[in-house]
């Protein structure tokens, strides 16, 4: 049995790449996400996230305890300046696995063959793919802050790419994050009759790291599941 986390969300941990960059920076792959907000807490190191949205480019420094949140359409990329650990909380659980992220890879690559290079099983193909989308993302940026209307080509053409996997997203959030929400109008309708049932049902779930670090967009990734769908009294 798998136990979604509280809320319909996904956890993992992640390491930042310290791989450099051409423009001197260490990090990750920019990319957006398109229907899922995203959290980081920062359990270590320091460093920084850059955001292109409408507002235009951003950096928000990350250190230690600091929480940072955004929402579905903001490009983003993480940058380690010193073993940056982050504990990374997604909304919707189960979409960002089925593709709800799009790396800013320029125009002739998100409108060919996206799939071929946003694959990455091993190191090099992961140096590959974040070097293409920071290719793209400072190719946005520049057109960004010089008064172009770019972010609206990039969103079209992600969209576009997604268009196939739409009604799958849609089955997995409605088994997931708003399954978990009808659960407690559920619950608060039994409170309000007296019925104590769902109480009886209590119990802890642990979780723990599968296997291997992932090579995921912005670092390596511990990726968390109940530890064999049990509690620890079983």
């Amino acid at each position: 049995m798998v136990t979604p986390f509280p809320g319909g969300v996904g956890i993992s941990g992640l390491r930042v790449y310290d791989w450099p960059t051409v423009d001197g920076l260490c990090g990750g792959s920019p990319h957006v996400h398109l229907t899922c907000a995203e959290c980081y807490f920062v359990v270590g190191g320091e460093g920084s996230v850059q955001t292109l949205t409408r507002r235009g480019f951003a950096a928000t420094p990350l250190r230690e305890g600091t929480v940072a949140w955004f929402t579905p359409g903001t490009i983003h990329r993480l940058v380690n300046d010193d073993n940056l650990r982050i504990l990374v909380i997604m909304q919707n659980s189960g979409l960002p696995e089925a593709g709800d992220a799009v790396f800013t890879f320029p125009p002739e690559v998100l409108a060919g063959d996206y799939a071929a290079h946003a694959h990455a099983g091993d190191e090099e193909s992961a140096r590959r793919r974040r070097d293409l989308a920071l290719e793209g993302f400072l190719e946005l940026r520049r057109r960004v802050e010089a008064g172009e209307d770019a972010l609206d080509d990039f969103y079209r053409a992600a969209v576009r790419l997604k268009q196939g996997v739409l009604d799958d997203w849609e089955k997995r959030w409605r088994a997931g994050a708003l399954a978990s929400a009808e659960r407690t109008g559920e619950q608060l309708d039994r409170l309000r009759d007296g019925d104590i049932g769902h109480l009886a049902d209590a119990d802890i779930h642990v979780m723990r790291a599968e296997g291997p670090q992932r090579f995921g967009m912005c670092g390596r990734l511990d990726v968390h599941d109940p530890a064999d769908g049990k509690s620890p009294h079983d």
